[in-house]
């Protein structure tokens, strides 16, 4: 390939319309830049190339071959057709191949008008299939309680094998054989549950049709809340709030906090809680432990441990790092640990009886509440995680119109919360919201600026030092797992200088975690984030140390942070799983 130069515009025609771009611009971008769709199915504008499809094929003046939109780079003075006979033809006939070769019970698919094969299908007004049916049936693998593959209906395009290698470097599922062998599988072709998988669900982020999925539990919770014996509580996530509306058509970002409790309460929990709250709790107790560890010489640098994709990584990949890493459990296990003893207590039902469901932005999630370790109270600490597309699926389940609702509060005494607690949602949150609180524990003055806008945003390690009464304090913040095993090299060969790390296993943290609405983009999850920062922006109260509720449950029930009641139901140990 000759080489581009970015920094040079060419010159050419689509559909016989001029444009400019820059030299590195692909065919199907130069297209979009004048408001020209080409269909694309391998093509996912977050993950490497791979054109294998061939959906996005067009012809260039004067070359022999169709070119394919995806990969190939525009050069000066092209004439480019993407709408040809021909090429419709072609792109019709690509199309009914795979759709020979693809179970079509679409009725029962759960990508059922959310399928990107589905449109392409409609789009080109396909009504039948003239190719032979070779789609075979095969077992679906259920066997884990994050992630569903059903590989019945995998169209071989790619982008779950990108997404676990290029951005996770995780290396769970992995192409096999050529040509009509040509497949996706695991190492061995072992379950996901024997593979090195951390169940992110990045894999299910951009897989285009239904051969990836959560497991769904709904059925579980519609149950539950049919059960008159049980007091069904629910908390949800920071993330799920700025995501939830682009299932109801909403614009990535649009704030739905308030409809989203007015529609968990018209589903019938009994209460509806905010996980805000116990990131706060999070943030007293691990900013606690990083002063404990940095005065006493504990293991440093000390990692976080609220993103379960990130702990499993850890224990899969670096079980000799496991001291570094927080013994604070998540949020979700927080509040599930309290909700079966706290609240218990002051609502004076039996845990027995209490539900606990969480509405989460992760498919890792369902994991972490089934480990053995998450029973504080001697109950499972949370019963039930339903990503943000299950709760979707149960608000239309229920007949329940989203965007007519009017707003409502979350319930005491979970639901007040801090704006350093919703930023958890975006990569850097955890960490920024620690500072606003460790700097004023530390210095004993009133912290100015509250934003440490140095550890925002979405791309590699982000750094920063901050001055804590004489204690220069080095940071670091990064998410996806391709980022932590940089650090993690880093810390092995000893040559980390950071004290505290914050990772998120998902590419922009929770705001683009596997349980989120589909089709999201880097800029829609950019868009997620400004929600989150808007929401914490907009509070009065923005550090965890100044909620009043979070001094409350320490004087009334928890005592102190790091006390012995916080280590009982507040911290927990992690178990190496290496592979």
């Amino acid at each position: 390939m000759h080489h581009v130069d970015p920094n040079v515009d060419v010159n050419l025609k689509i559909n016989n319309i001029p444009v400019t771009v820059k030299g590195g611009t692909t065919i199907v971008e130069a297209a979009s830049k004048v408001g020209i769709k080409i269909p694309t199915l391998c093509h996912h504008p977050d993950l490497p190339v791979r054109a294998t499809c061939r959906i996005c094929v067009v012809e260039v003046k004067g070359q022999k071959r169709f070119k394919t939109a995806c990969n190939t780079m525009v050069e000066e003075g092209n004439e480019i057709y993407t709408n040809t006979k021909a090429v419709r033809e072609a792109r019709k006939t690509i199309l009914e191949l795979i759709l020979a070769d693809h179970p079509m019970d679409c009725l029962k698919c759960i990508r059922n008008t959310n399928c990107e094969l589905q449109d392409l299908a409609n789009e080109y007004n396909i009504k039948e299939i003239p190719f032979t049916p070779t789609a075979e049936v095969l077992p679906i693998e259920a066997n884990n309680p994050s992630i569903v593959r059903d590989m019945s209906k995998c169209i071989k395009c790619g982008r779950c094998v990108e997404a676990c290698q290029a951005v996770q470097d995780v290396y769970a599922i992995n192409t096999a054989n050529r040509s009509h062998e040509f497949t996706i599988t695991t190492a061995y072709g072992k379950d996901l549950s024997e593979s090195t998988c951390t169940y992110c669900g990045q894999c299910i982020a951009v897989c285009p049709v239904g051969a990836l999925y959560e497991k769904d539990d709904t059925g579980r919770v519609w149950e539950a809340l049919d059960n008159k014996e049980l007091h069904v509580v629910v908390q949800t996530a920071p993330a799920i709030r700025v995501a939830l509306g682009e299932a109801f058509g909403m614009d990535p970002g649009s704030v739905t906090t308030g409809k989203m409790v007015a529609a968990l309460r018209r589903l019938g929990f009994d209460k509806v809680f905010d996980t805000n709250f116990t990131a706060d709790l999070t943030i007293i107790e691990e900013g606690n432990e990083l002063l404990q560890r940095i005065t006493e010489g504990g293991t440093l640098p000390m990692m976080t441990s609220c993103s379960p994709g990130w702990i499993n990584y850890i224990e899969k990949f670096y079980p000799e790092l496991l001291p570094n890493v927080s013994s604070c459990k998540s949020p979700q296990q927080m509040f599930g640990a309290l909700a079966k003893t706290f609240y218990a207590e002051k609502s004076g039902i039996s845990a027995a009886n209490i539900f606990s469901v969480s509405i989460m932005p992760c498919t890792a999630k369902k994991y972490e509440c089934t480990r053995p370790e998450m029973n504080s109270s001697g109950y499972q600490d949370v019963d039930v995680v339903l990503t943000t597309r299950e709760l979707a699926r149960m608000i239309e389940e229920a007949g329940i119109n989203f965007n007519n609702l009017a707003e409502e509060e979350y319930d005491a005494p979970f639901g007040l919360s801090s704006g350093a607690a919703v930023i958890f949602g975006a990569s850097g949150g955890v960490m920024e919201a620690a500072l606003r609180t460790v700097y004023e524990v530390v210095t004993g003055e009133v912290l100015q600026d509250v934003e440490f806008t140095a550890v925002r945003g979405y791309t590699g390690i982000r750094e920063a030092e901050v001055d804590l009464a004489g204690t220069k304090v080095r940071i670091a913040v990064t998410s996806s797992l391709k980022n932590a095993k940089t650090l993690m090299e880093q810390i092995k060969k000893g040559e980390s200088n950071y004290h505290f790390i914050e990772i998120m296993a998902c590419p922009g943290g929770c705001i683009g975690g596997g349980g989120q609405p589909f089709r999201a983009t880097a800029a829609i999850k950019a868009n997620r984030a400004a929600g989150v920062y808007e929401i914490d922006s907009s509070q009065e109260l923005r550090q965890s140390h100044k909620n009043p509720s979070i001094t409350e449950i320490y004087e009334q029930f928890l005592e102190k942070p790091l006390g012995h009641k916080s280590h009982e139901l507040l911290h927990t140990h992690y178990t190496p799983r290496k592979i």
